[in-house]
C-alpha cells in the first residue's frame, strides 16, 4: 500500500467520477469519493454569450473537481474525448496543482465500479 495521496477520475464534458485513497489527510483504501456534475446551459441566442457561459461552467466544474482531489500527490485522469487534457491543463495552470504528477488515459463510458478498478489498477493498488 502506497503512503502517497493518490486520486483518479473518469471525466467527460458532463460529469467526473472521482476516486481517491485519502480523505484529505489520511491515506487509506481507494474508494469512490464523489461524482461531480457539470452545469449545462441551453438556449442562448447569442453565440458569444453561449461560449462565455460554457467557459464559466467548465471552470466551475473543474474547481469542484479540485476540491475533491486536494492534497493529492498523483492524479490519473481517463475518459473519452479531450476533457482529460483540458482538466490537466487547467490544473497545471493553477499554482496549487502545478507540481501534481498527472497521467492521462483513454476510456469510453465506465461505471463507478469500473472507474474504481481502473484507478486501483493504474496505481497497482
Amino acid at each position: 500500500m502506497s503512503d502517497k495521496k493518490l486520486a483518479g477520475l473518469w471525466i467527460d464534458g458532463r460529469k467526473a467520477i472521482v476516486v481517491t485513497n485519502h480523505d484529505g489527510q489520511d491515506v487509506s483504501e481507494f474508494e469512490l469519493k464523489q461524482i461531480v456534475f457539470a452545469d449545462v446551459q441551453h438556449g442562448n441566442s447569442n453565440e458569444n454569450a453561449a461560449n462565455n457561459v460554457e467557459q464559466t461552467n467548465k471552470s466551475k466544474f473543474f474547481k469542484e473537481i479540485e476540491k475533491v482531489i486536494t492534497n493529492s500527490t498523483d492524479l490519473y485522469i481517463t475518459g473519452p474525448g479531450t476533457s482529460q487534457e483540458e482538466l490537466r491543463n487547467h490544473l497545471l495552470e493553477t499554482p496549487q496543482y502545478k507540481n501534481l504528477n498527472i497521467k492521462l488515459g483513454t476510456d469510453s463510458q465506465l461505471s463507478e465500479e469500473q472507474v474504481l478498478e481502473e484507478v486501483k489498477s493504474h496505481f497497482h493498488a
